[in-house]
């Protein structure tokens, strides 16, 4: 098995967005919820990769065995008041880490987080975010994540 990385380009979106709604619908699914039905996700991920991904404010990596997607990363960039631990601001939003069942265990999904940690970095980013499905914690916490006690959502 040759495992190939390569950036998010238009050309995949397509597939990607089948492997976004496949992949929380196996996260709701295994936390037990109902995955809603009058949810248009796939026109709402197509308008989010074209626009974010023109800006720059979006990229993705994705792990191929041949033509086949096995793994992908993403990492939205936003800006905030700085603050002591991010002076810059810059904050990276960690998602859409996925890896098929099949080649999972084999360390795609931390080489892909190693790329769109980089492009973080790169970008400026003096902290990232994420929200981990019960089945990532174990990767972020080896790679370093820290759980913050204090976040919280508010969902309308």
């Amino acid at each position: 098995m040759d495992i190939v990385y390569k950036r998010l380009s238009e050309n995949e979106l397509s597939r990607i967005i089948k492997m976004r709604i496949d992949q929380l619908t196996e996260e709701y699914t295994s936390e037990g919820r109902a995955v809603p039905e009058d949810v248009d996700l796939e026109t709402a991920l197509l308008d989010f990769y074209k626009r974010n991904m023109a800006a720059g404010t979006y990229i993705s990596w994705l792990a191929f065995d041949g033509d086949r997607i096995v793994g992908t990363s993403g990492m939205s960039f936003a800006e905030k008041p700085p603050y002591f631990t991010c002076p810059s601001g810059k904050v990276g939003i960690l998602s859409s880490m996925y890896t098929d069942p099949d080649y999972r265990r084999l360390g795609i999904a931390t080489r892909l987080l190693d790329r769109v940690v980089k492009e973080a970095k790169d970008y400026g980013c003096g902290t990232i975010y994420i929200t981990a499905s019960n089945m990532g914690v174990k990767l972020y916490e080896s790679y370093g994540f820290k759980h913050n006690g204090n976040f919280m959502q508010y969902i309308f």
